[in-house]
């Protein structure tokens, strides 16, 4: 999320539960990266666009956004879920969806901590890269 970071060439990093209708309206754009959880987005990502939705409706129609989301299985029904979520907000999306799949299957693989390739993390900063770009340069 980044409307000071546009001015600052940074970015903020913000945990969902900590997020707040104030976050988003000083945010000039959006990246939001959470888990797949059942198929869905996971409970904090939910309930920070819960408890958010309504005091920024109507505020921050046009922003940019774009997602990552890592999934054990596929990612797209949580990509769908926030891509409905938004699209209240009238958000606009500037980057495909980034799905890392760590194909965990097993309930042995499901509770293992995860560490994305080196090249999947390199990929995921270049976006975020691009998102100040873009905001910087006023590309979007």
């Amino acid at each position: 999320m980044a409307r000071e970071a546009a001015a600052h060439n940074g970015a903020r990093l913000i945990k969902a539960e900590q997020v707040t209708s104030q976050d988003l309206l000083k945010s000039a754009g959006y990246l939001f990266v959470c888990p797949e959880n059942l198929a869905a987005l996971s409970g904090a990502m939910k309930e920070m666009f819960d408890s958010n939705y309504y005091g920024v409706l109507g505020k921050i129609e046009g922003r940019p956004y774009a997602t990552i989301i890592a999934a054990g299985s596929d990612g797209e029904g949580a990509q769908r879920q926030l891509d409905r979520i938004v699209k209240g907000w009238r958000l606009k999306r500037v980057a495909e969806p980034m799905i890392v799949n760590f194909s965990a299957q097993s309930p042995e693989d499901i509770l293992a901590v995860k560490s994305p390739a080196d090249r999947v993390l390199q990929d995921c900063r270049e976006i975020g890269r691009a998102m100040i770009e873009g905001l910087s340069l006023g590309v979007f």
